[in-house]
């Protein structure tokens, strides 16, 4: 499938799209509550705008391994606000949320997508998408939550086990009617994973397109990059363009990253060059 379909944007998918990740958080690992506030939150997603992201992804909740979870109003009064403001932006606008009250106030706002790092597990949620007609929804693998999943990392076969977990997902979805062009899959890089592990869903990403739905990942500034670099979180940014550049390689349709202007430049002369990406899970060089 070469489109996402959402709210009010058919998102093309012939080329490798950039998220721009908006933390509307005091506490997220990476920017350390930089855009906190609404005002600083939108001036940072303007920014994301101008530096070419095609989609912004809004999260009140930091996911990062340890985080503590988020009561309801305080994550609906972080990202609300920015919600209203930037849904006027002309934009696709994702919210990173697996709470469904979030999500159905996001939605009766007019986002787009609904970015949920459960996969729509938590009880209601698959009701509220299935509510609504035609919002985008991106499923995760995770295990566990942030507070418990880097205790959960055995598996005899990393990628078979999210592939099965993504496809189980999709099948709840597509029982409640929610089309197939309304989905996009994520392996959840980092989460409930080892180093190891994040790097063979990265080499092996051809059999979780063997699913037949577009790819979103989000390798930037994670831990992985840390461990391979011995680089911290904030020096992480080339680290991270690799990632994402394998990834594009490899067929990922998605890229959900902090240093978008990078990431952006990188894809033109990757373009430019006319490499061919990995179409779906087929037809890769083995």
């Amino acid at each position: 499938m070469s489109y996402w379909q959402t709210t009010r944007f058919r998102i093309d998918l012939s080329r490798p799209r950039v998220m721009g990740i908006v933390n509307a958080t005091p506490d997220s690992f990476s920017d350390g509550g930089a855009h906190a506030d609404e005002r600083s939150a939108l001036r940072h997603a303007e920014q994301l705008l101008r530096q070419g992201a095609d989609i912004l992804d809004i999260g009140g909740e930091s996911t990062r391994p340890g985080a503590p979870p988020v009561p309801l109003e305080e994550e609906l009064r972080r990202v609300l606000p920015v919600v209203r403001e930037a849904v006027k932006w002309g934009v696709p606008l994702s919210v990173d949320t697996y709470k469904p009250e979030v999500m159905r106030q996001v939605l009766a706002l007019g986002a787009d997508i609904v970015n949920d790092v459960q996969a729509l597990r938590a009880p209601g949620a698959l009701d509220v998408v299935g509510e609504h007609p035609s919002c985008g929804i991106c499923l995760m693998h995770m295990r566990g939550d942030p507070t418990s999943m880097q205790s959960q990392t055995q598996y005899d076969d990393v990628v078979a086990e999210v592939a099965d977990f993504l496809a189980g997902r999709v099948q709840a979805l597509s029982w409640r009617g929610v089309a197939r062009e309304r989905m996009v899959l994520d392996p959840g890089v980092g989460f409930g994973k080892t180093v190891e592990q994040n790097f063979q869903l990265l080499r092996e990403q051809p059999r979780l397109l063997a699913l037949g739905l577009p790819l979103l990942v989000g390798w930037s500034r994670k831990s992985s990059i840390g461990a391979v670099t011995g680089k911290p979180v904030s020096e992480r940014g080339p680290g991270s363009l690799a990632a994402a550049l394998a990834a594009a390689l490899l067929g990922a349709r998605v890229l959900r990253v902090h240093d978008v202007a990078a990431t952006v430049d990188a894809l033109k002369v990757w373009q430019a060059a006319g490499l061919p990406a990995v179409a779906d899970g087929h037809n890769h060089a083995h």
